[in-house]
């Protein structure tokens, strides 16, 4: 082979690579019938990681900075606990102290009522915890927001109670994209 043959060759191969990355990341190749978490857990509970900002937060892309919010759960609680009607209300316990805390990380001064809401990234219908680490000031608009991860949220754990998902991995897929979730149950 000549050197523009293997330039060529090389250049289809980068074309391929590129191309088979963003079917994958754009939900459009692999099983379509389950969902798969992005990052499959390693561990019979997923890590969310320490907090590493407490100032400077800034929500990317509907997604909350995940130095400032990796997630955080409650680790001993079960599949069973979360399918209990009533567990959420149960063990929901944000004080006004905390929310201001949280808004203040992420900048935000002042907002109309009904503009934001102080969101658990790991529901705690899915076991997800009040720490500090687990919140974010979540917008209604623009969409999706938090209307609609509200969906995520019920879909997850009707997933989990069905046994459809193991409440590990559905920790992991809300904490890692719940937007990449949310499009999949869209189609």
């Amino acid at each position: 082979m000549n050197t523009r043959s293997l330039l060529l060759l090389a250049l289809l191969g980068l074309l391929v690579i590129v191309l088979v990355w963003y079917l994958a990341s754009h939900g459009q190749l692999g099983p379509r019938a389950g969902l798969q978490p992005a990052t499959p857990p390693a561990a019979a509970s997923p890590t969310f990681g320490p907090r590493t900002k407490t100032s400077g937060c800034v929500v990317v892309g509907g997604l909350p900075d995940r130095a400032c919010t990796p997630g955080a759960i409650f680790p001993d609680v079960t599949r069973d606990q979360v399918c209990q009607p009533g567990y959420a209300k149960s063990v929901r316990d944000v004080p006004a102290s905390e929310k201001a805390e949280v808004y203040a990380e992420y900048g935000i001064k002042k907002h109309p009522p009904g503009s934001y809401e102080v969101d658990h990234l790991v529901s705690l219908e899915l076991g997800g915890s009040n720490d500090i680490a687990n919140l974010w000031p979540e917008a209604a608009n623009p969409r999706p927001g938090f209307h609609e991860k509200d969906q995520v949220e019920n879909y997850l754990h009707e997933q989990v109670c069905s046994g459809a998902m193991s409440l590990q991995e559905a920790q992991q897929a809300i904490a890692t994209d719940w937007l990449a979730v949310y499009r999949r149950i869209q189609r």
